[in-house]
């Protein structure tokens, strides 16, 4: 049985690609258990899908997930993770910045959660988007009551069954950890490291760091307010 399904969605990385998974794998084979390494290519125009597969053509724990056309970093991850195998799931960025040897770390912390979020404790980020991320931050725990310092880092380790409190929403990896608390799991924090974007342009502007989270927020603020949690059905005597 796998140990681990590992989710990374990739859109025009091509100059990032490559190293991440290269510096995956002793990770992954240190760990001395069976994972599955899902990537999903979501409409990439440039070499970022020939690469994933020269690279699960070489490593067998790769499965490479063609999307037809461009959806999104959401929906790319959406769709790894309703295609994993494995009972715990770990998502990460394609882009680089997040550091595979934190990994196990998040596993460790695993047996006593259901989900354990990475805080990038110390963000290489730009000023803006550090900023602009703080702020949304605090605006978000204030209106879902979720807790979480970091709602946006990419690294995240679950159980399979979370993934069921998921909704797939445009800026669902901003509220991964907030819509697993409001179905019951428990989630924890954990800082992570985070490198500064060395290769490649970032997918990410003002729009999607601002205007659309704010607006799925206020819908996930409502749905919040108005689901109620499932009861437990009582045995019948016997």
């Amino acid at each position: 049985m796998l140990n681990c399904s590992i989710v990374i969605p990739f859109h025009n990385e091509e100059a990032n690609c490559r190293e991440v998974l290269r510096e995956l794998r002793p990770v992954l084979e240190a760990m001395a258990a069976p994972a599955e390494v899902i990537v999903v290519d979501d409409g990439s125009r440039d070499s970022t899908l020939a690469v994933l597969r020269e690279i699960a053509a070489e490593w067998p724990a790769v499965r490479v997930v063609p999307l037809i056309g461009n959806h999104g970093q959401a929906a790319a991850l959406f769709t790894g993770m309703r295609l994993a195998n494995a009972s715990v799931i770990i998502t990460m960025d394609g882009d680089g910045q997040n550091v595979a040897a934190d990994i196990p770390r998040l596993l460790a912390m695993l047996p006593g959660a259901d989900m354990v979020a990475g805080i990038r404790a110390e963000r290489n980020d730009s000023w803006l988007r550090r900023k602009m991320s703080r702020f949304a931050n605090s605006v978000r725990g204030r209106l879902l009551g979720d807790g979480m310092r970091d709602s946006g880092c990419a690294l995240k380790a679950f159980r399979r069954e979370v993934v069921d409190a998921f909704m797939p929403i445009r800026t669902l990896y901003s509220f991964m950890p907030g819509l697993a608390v409001a179905a019951g799991f428990r989630v924890v924090q954990m800082e992570v490291q985070h490198r500064p974007r060395e290769r490649g342009q970032s997918h990410y502007g003002l729009g999607v760091m601002l205007w659309r989270p704010a607006l799925d927020m206020l819908g996930l603020w409502w749905w919040r307010c108005r689901r109620f949690p499932l009861p437990e059905v009582a045995k019948e005597p016997e």
